[in-house]
């Protein structure tokens, strides 16, 4: 990046003199007339020798930043960007000046980078909903389409902390999910060692003892000794099987068709389907309440959210439900229309429709979901360590009782007669 001095000759002859930054001299130009201005000169300006080399880091950060996709930003850095940048935001700074802020920090990290792309973007006279989309992968779509409505209803800043109030949930949820399966994990993966052990190497051994024995083995061991033998010789068979069954799954689920399918089976599995309706009912509540309540309309809000929504099915959903606003119906009677959504969400609609208090009606609904989402999934991580434990113990209660109970029938036939 470089700064370059242009001079603009306005009425009556008068000059007047400013700077910009730019890659080039030619993007200088472009700027300058994208702000309705028509320079008569542009000259790069000479820097000083000590700010050369911050200079040079700056152009080397904007260079990446233009040529290559940021890769997606951790949640913890997300989290801490977003926080920063609306703490900036809410105490008056422009956010040119917080982004630089930002990408001021002596450290190395994703986020200086980060800053400083968006920083550049910004200053071209590109939106911010639009700089954080060039950056690649480093935002999702959802926060996209979160700060794009935030510049819509003029309240980025309540936006950016509602993203923050988002991003710790999320962040909370996985680490609670994740410390509640660490010891199920360990015990899953020991547990598997273990059957693979007696499966290939000590079922064998014990098959030839009881063939000796001549008795007639028990349904369970017969069946293991079956699984045994097959495991032993078909091994990579399985493996083939198990990896090719995944690219299948795989390659079905990409399939505009098949993720459609698969986005409706998750919404219906067992205790995760309702985590996974709450929360997507908490969200939609949560940022309808936060848009009206900042000037956008009800149909705006939802063709926002509509971009906003990774699910194929409940996006399809929305759809129709944004049709049918759009034809004149109130939101009450679009969700009912659309038949998925709880008929108490509805009726809680319906009062603040007839109140004119539509505000309300949705802050109070967000509220009601977002204690059923934390309720949820508090289940969910009580319900998870336990039942994989008992899976486990499952598997290898029904091993050591084959073996054993065919142990004890070739014990009972080789023992002498009276």
């Amino acid at each position: 990046m470089a700064t370059f001095e242009y001079r603009v000759s306005g009425a009556a002859g008068k000059t007047s003199k400013g700077e910009v930054v730019a890659n080039s001299r030619a993007e200088a130009y472009r700027i300058l007339r994208a702000r309705g201005l028509q320079p008569s000169e542009v000259v790069e300006m000479a820097l000083p020798a000590d700010k050369k080399k911050s200079s040079s880091l700056f152009a080397q950060l904007s260079k990446i930043g233009h040529s290559t996709r940021i890769s997606q930003l951790s949640t913890k850095d997300l989290l801490f960007f977003t926080e920063e940048l609306s703490d900036l935001l809410e105490a008056g700074l422009q956010l040119e000046t917080a982004l630089k802020i930002i990408g001021s920090r002596t450290e190395d990290s994703p986020i200086k980078l980060v800053a400083n792309r968006l920083r550049q973007s910004v200053r071209d006279g590109v939106s911010f909903s639009k700089a954080l989309r060039e950056c690649g992968n480093a935002f999702d779509p959802l926060y996209c389409n979160m700060v794009a409505a935030g510049e819509t209803a003029g309240a980025l800043p309540k936006i950016l902390r509602s993203q923050c109030a988002h991003l710790t949930l999320i962040s909370n949820l996985r680490a609670r999910v994740t410390s509640a399966l660490v010891y199920p994990s360990i015990v899953f993966i020991a547990a598997i060692v273990l059957m693979f052990v007696f499966l290939t190497v000590l079922v064998p051994q014990l098959t030839v003892l009881l063939e000796k024995s001549g008795s007639k083995l028990p349904f369970l061991t017969q069946i293991l000794v079956a699984v045994s033998m097959f495991l032993k010789n078909w091994w990579w068979a399985v493996i083939a099987g198990i990896g090719a069954t995944f690219l299948l799954a795989k390659g079905a689920v990409s399939t505009p068709r098949g993720r459609a399918w698969w986005h409706r089976k998750i919404l219906d599995l067992p205790v995760a389907g309702t985590v996974l309706r709450s929360k997507f009912y908490a969200e939609l509540l949560q940022t309808l309440s936060t848009l009206t309540a900042n000037g956008v309309t009800l149909l705006q809000g939802l063709h926002l959210l509509l971009g906003a929504t990774g699910n194929v099915f409940l996006r399809g959903l929305l759809s129709q439900a944004a049709a049918l606003v759009a034809e004149g119906a109130s939101l009450s009677s679009a969700l009912r229309k659309v038949t998925f959504f709880p008929p108490v969400l509805c009726d809680i609609l319906a009062v603040g429709e007839q109140t004119g208090d539509i505000i309300k009606s949705l802050e109070r609904a967000a509220v009601r979901y977002d204690k059923e989402l934390t309720t949820r999934i508090a289940y969910l991580t009580t319900l998870i360590q336990p039942a994989i434990i008992l899976i486990v113990a499952l598997f290898v209660g029904v091993i050591a009782y084959s073996m054993i109970a065919g142990i004890l029938t070739s014990v009972q036939t080789m023992s002498p007669q009276r």
